[in-house]
């Protein structure tokens, strides 16, 4: 006892080396300092890396949220038109917004200065004598031509022009008339009587031509096709005319349409139907079929969309109506409706067609302007402009200016923003009917050739495709991943795990570029060629491994058995695995031989399944193995750190080592494994390089393994360099980066949520 206390005794330090009351209360309050500074430090980082992801967010939004506003109409300035003596036929803007013109039945093309209303010049339309204008008509917004029909029965086509000049720096505008079909009047009834309504359009694709259709005094419906020639030597412009008596009008006609394919005639009577004629052969030109357009009520307008597919109709009682022809099972056209927009409340009496986009202009006998948009089924704006019935309304080709004439000559001029009017939730999200599909679709198809293409940005492609990527790379590298992290980190003996798991764990600094530029150019070619072993492999080698599993345990003799360590075993099944893959690749021929009757991709066609060179089967495979490092590291920590006397109270009870795994360390575990799987699927989603090289990158809507897709990053990336900035397209691509930025989000908080209620149920262990 004695030889107990002198040594502790000894082994004490010192009294006069102990801190005393004012040191001790120094390091606490040192300790305490430490600590206030850690927890404020890592409170800081914490709330800094909240407020950088609220800082993406807001960033996005931003970006974002012009596709929410929608147009504003603010007047300018309100002047006498410049013929107020005559009847006003139509009024245009041209594309600077500088000059407007007004069309009027006295022969006369006016133009003037839209600021003030200063008349610029008159410019007379070169008539026969005696004649007088009685109908009007133009082609499509764009082509600057019209047409002026007689009460001879002759028609004056015009088509209007600019000269550009820039004296001492400042553009000059010099307005000019153009005769497109020559100078001479074109004849439509050789009876002479008086057109009531007029029609013309050109086709400038294929083989040019023009197509005049017109109604006569006694209600005759003719149709002229013509052929311009061009004299080389002298300039001359001679016309080769053949005049068509169509089947006669079912009613009392209002307005006559021709679309630019020089195909169909539409007619709208008084009574609200619209007659469909065929006249792709005009010798034998028919009417296909009558439609009620109008339920009932008159139609007052009927115009056009650009691209002359799209028919905009507005009845008495202030409907606005969208049809176009659709092709039914029997190759048979119908004259279908679309889609409505908002009432206005009062009779339509003018419709005005964007130059560049499906969206038109209205204007109501209340006075009422309306902006609306065809696709995206959007009525943007509808207020009031001016306090009298509106007769005529135009909008400039860039969209920045809208000028309307009401019933007393009095011009009303104002300014238009209208930047994003495509874009919408339900077109955005929901299937639309575009102009020449059967059935409303989901399309994402962002750019095309014609003037006249109507972009289709649906999200629900690029959303599908980004999970039908995530979800077979998952399919492919979840069941690996971790099954070979619990066998690394419970079976495997420590020399080989600490070969195997640094080697899985380097191949995430494997650049995604080079794994999608093998699964592009090697891995789709071989499988597209191989299909019989790559569905060998994928379905029959987990078969036969454990088959030799079968055979190593029950036919191997024990003394051989045990001259192999304990947690050595997996290499023994390496030259399995690839003698295996060697016979499957060898037999692939074969086997389309014998069952695929010579080609398996042949096969597939045959039995009605698509089959794509580089498909979600690629990108399952690619993507799986770039997603395979990160669950196995994670979910290999997470098994590798379940507590020791869990395990071994668990042995020493008599059950099994695979009794333990599935009872004792996969519970405690999973936390950590669906974290794993959780940051596998995140990697997953925002892959780019692999679906980028790997998938064909078209945008379709179904999960089939055997084709293609496009994911939301993919198409950031392919689209965001050619995309103008503050485009609609632009704001489009933020907004799928937004949704991609949201679903992570949602993915994730959803997944740290199941996590820790998994962490405190088996917290008890």
């Amino acid at each position: 006892m004695t030889d107990i206390t002198s040594t502790i005794g000894k082994s004490a330090p010192p009294r006069s080396l102990l801190p005393d009351a004012e040191a001790r209360k120094r390091l606490r309050q040192r300790r305490l300092f430490k600590d206030n500074a850690s927890r404020w430090g890592i409170s800081a980082a914490g709330f800094g890396v909240v407020f950088a992801l609220a800082l993406i967010f807001i960033y996005l939004f931003y970006e974002v949220a012009p596709i929410l506003r929608g147009a504003s109409v603010t007047p300018l300035t309100s002047q006498p038109v410049p013929v107020a003596d005559a009847r006003t036929q139509a009024i245009l803007i041209e594309r600077y917004e500088e000059l407007g013109f007004q069309y009027s039945d006295d022969g006369q093309v006016s133009f003037f200065e839209l600021a003030n209303g200063n008349l610029r010049s008159q410019l007379p339309l070169n008539l026969p004598e005696g004649a007088k204008v009685t109908s009007f008509a133009a082609t499509e917004p764009g082509t600057q031509v019209t047409a002026h029909g007689l009460d001879n029965g002759q028609v004056v086509v015009v088509q209007h022009a600019y000269t550009l000049s820039f004296p001492e720096g400042r553009r000059v505008i010099a307005p000019r008339l153009e005769a497109p079909l020559g100078s001479d009047p074109i004849t439509l009834d050789e009876q002479g009587q008086a057109l009531k309504l007029l029609a013309i359009e050109s086709r400038t694709r294929g083989r040019a031509g023009t197509m005049i259709a017109g109604v006569t005094e006694d209600n005759r419906l003719l149709l002229a096709n013509l052929a311009t020639r061009t004299n080389l030597m002298t300039g001359a412009t001679s016309v080769d005319r053949q005049v068509y008596s169509l089947p006669p009008i079912p009613g009392e006609p209002v307005r006559l349409l021709v679309d630019k394919a020089l195909r169909s005639l539409y007619v709208a009577d008084r009574s609200g139907k619209i007659h469909y004629y065929d006249v792709s052969q005009p010798a034998n030109a028919r009417l296909v079929t009558s439609v009620d357009a109008g339920n009932g009520s008159p139609i007052t307008a009927m115009e056009f969309l650009v691209g002359t597919v799209s028919l905009i109709v507005g009845t008495e009682r202030g409907e606005l109506s969208q049809w176009f022809l659709v092709r039914d099972a029997q190759n048979r056209y119908d004259l279908t409706r679309i889609r409505d927009f908002k009432n206005h409340g009062a009779a339509i009496t003018a419709i005005a067609p964007e130059y560049n986009r499906k969206g038109f202009i209205a204007g109501d006998a209340k006075g009422q302007i309306g902006v609306h948009y065809g696709t995206s089924s959007r009525t943007l704006y509808l207020k009031s402009l001016i306090d009298r019935p509106i007769e005529q309304v135009a909008v400039s080709p860039l969209n920045g200016r809208i000028m309307a004439q009401d019933d007393q000559g009095q011009l009303h001029i104002a300014e238009l923003w209208n930047q994003h009017p495509q874009l919408s939730f339900a077109a955005m999200w929901n299937k639309v009917w575009y102009e020449g599909r059967a059935d409303p679709e989901y399309i994402w198809q962002s750019s095309s050739a014609t003037d006249e293409f109507e972009s289709k940005f649906s999200l629900v492609p690029l959303s599908v495709g980004t999970l039908k990527a995530a979800f077979y790379a998952m399919l492919f590298a979840m069941p690996l991943a971790i099954a070979g992290a619990i066998y690394t980190a419970y079976f495997m003996t420590p020399k080989l795990r600490g070969i195997v798991k640094p080697s899985i764990e380097i191949m995430e600094a494997l650049p995604t570029v080079i794994l999608g530029f093998l699964a592009g150019l090697w891995l789709a070619p071989f499988t597209e060629e191989h299909l019989p072993a790559i569905f060998s492999i994928l379905l029959l080698l987990p078969v036969m491994m454990l088959v030799f599993a079968f055979i190593w345990t029950n036919v191997i003799p024990a003394g051989l058995r045990q001259r192999i360590p304990d947690g050595w075993e997996a290499a023994l099944l390496v030259p399995v695995i690839i003698g295996f893959v060697w016979l499957a690749v060898f037999m692939s021929p074969l086997l389309e031989i014998w069952f695929f009757n010579g080609s398996m991709r042949q096969w597939f066609t045959d039995i009605g399944i698509t089959y794509d060179q580089r498909n979600a089967l690629i990108v399952g495979i690619a993507m799986g193995f770039a997603v395979i490092p990160t669950i196995f590291s994670i979910a290999e920590d997470a098994v590798f750190t379940v507590p020791k006397h869990l395990t071994q109270g668990s042995l020493a009870l008599g059950a099994t080592r695979w009794q333990t795994v599935i009872g004792v360390v996969l519970p405690t575990a999973s936390p950590g494994i669906f974290s794993a799987v959780m940051m596998g699927f995140g990697r997953a989603v925002g892959e780019t390089m692999i679906v980028l090289m790997a998938t064909g990158n078209s945008p379709v809507v179904n999960f089939n393994i055997f084709e293609g897709m496009r994911t939301l990053s993919a198409n950031i990336a392919v689209e965001l360099p050619e995309t103008a900035v503050g485009s609609s397209h632009f704001r489009v691509l933020f907004l799928a980066a937004l949704v991609l930025l949201a679903l992570t989000f949602i993915v994730n908080t959803l997944a740290e949520i199941i996590r820790q209620r998994l962490r405190a149920r088996y917290s008890n262990l």
